[in-house]
């Protein structure tokens, strides 16, 4: 009680020193939840749950990112649930939809509140692994007093965003153990496998929001985020992950405006207009039928004659 006491009094006094708030993320997140949740860190009720139904509705909502995530979860939960911990999946309001823990666990984590259904918001529960995450919207680790309530200081959470293919964010990928021997050092290593997996998820989510489109992997300021572009046949950048969306300036959530991939990626086009799409449909034509003009005319639609004619226009040279 001495020590619960003791974490009270700090996480009170930390956060109603507006200068400390200003210094330290964990102690601005102390602020929100004292503040402007009006959370009390010594309450000892519950965490709150959603009804069985409302439930199945946002487990509905985000059918996309559960089907996706389901093997991926499991993995990660293969690899980690020999260690007492727990691998939770939430929406991006911070209730919990699915949960991998052990045969043995699972009565402590439904005792913590861990469990489909509870709401692990940052104004429900205040700094917590999965709450703190979304409303910041970046990986965190929460280990024991770090937590905002008292009792849920003999916890250690780490945790992942998951943003959709419109950059909006749509869950958070958690990790969660009460073993009191777990070090800051092995919530460390967690926490990397956490973002890996969660990465995984936004980009197999992406893939599958765009099934007709390429996909091209590039390259992202935050070594940790899914950078991806859709593009479609007549290569336009219809689509593109949030890290992708940060690395080319692009609109940071909603639907894209449809952009040419060159002028996106900075490339020299050389011919444009009508004359560029003639030459490259073409060109295409002869590849596919090995150089035979004949075959590529039929596939065109034209006649051999007229493609000579094209071919000379466009400076394609048959023999090349």
């Amino acid at each position: 009680m001495a020590k619960l006491s003791q974490h009270i009094d700090r996480v009170v006094q930390a956060a109603t020193d507006p200068g400390a708030a200003a210094r330290s993320r964990l102690t601005a997140s102390w602020r929100r939840s004292l503040v402007h949740h009006g959370l009390d860190p010594g309450h000892r009720q519950d965490v709150q749950r959603v009804t069985e139904p409302a439930l199945a509705e946002r487990r509905a909502r985000s059918e996309a990112m559960l089907r996706v995530a389901a093997t991926k979860i499991d993995a990660l939960y293969q690899l980690l649930g020999s260690s007492g911990c727990g691998v939770l999946l939430t929406d991006a309001e911070g209730i919990v939809l699915d949960l991998r823990a052990a045969d043995g666990d699972v009565g402590v984590f439904e005792a913590w509140g861990l469990w489909p259904g509870s709401d692990w918001s940052e104004a429900s529960e205040g700094t917590n692994g999965i709450g703190t995450c979304i409303a910041e919207t970046r990986r965190v680790i929460i280990h024991r007093d770090d937590h905002f309530h008292a009792r849920n200081t003999a916890m250690s959470c780490m945790d992942a965003p998951i943003f959709g293919p419109d950059g909006e964010l749509i869950g958070a990928l958690d990790v969660s153990s009460a073993r009191a021997d777990q070090t800051e050092s092995f919530n460390r290593l967690i926490a990397a496998m956490v973002v890996q997996t969660a990465r995984q998820i936004e980009t197999d989510t992406f893939r599958a929001s765009f099934p007709k489109a390429r996909i091209l992997v590039t390259e992202a300021p935050e070594s940790d985020a899914a950078a991806l572009l859709a593009i479609d046949r007549d290569d336009l950048v219809i689509g593109a992950t949030r890290g992708a969306r940060r690395a080319f300036g692009l609109a940071q959530t909603g639907r894209l405006t449809p952009v040419p991939t060159a002028d996106l990626l900075g490339r020299d086009e050389g011919p444009t207009g009508f004359e560029k799409a003639e030459r490259a449909a073409v060109k295409r034509a002869l590849a596919r039928a090995s150089g035979n003009v004949s075959e590529a005319a039929r596939a065109l639609g034209v006649g051999r004659a007229t493609l000579y004619r094209r071919m000379k226009r466009l400076g394609i040279d048959e023999n090349r």
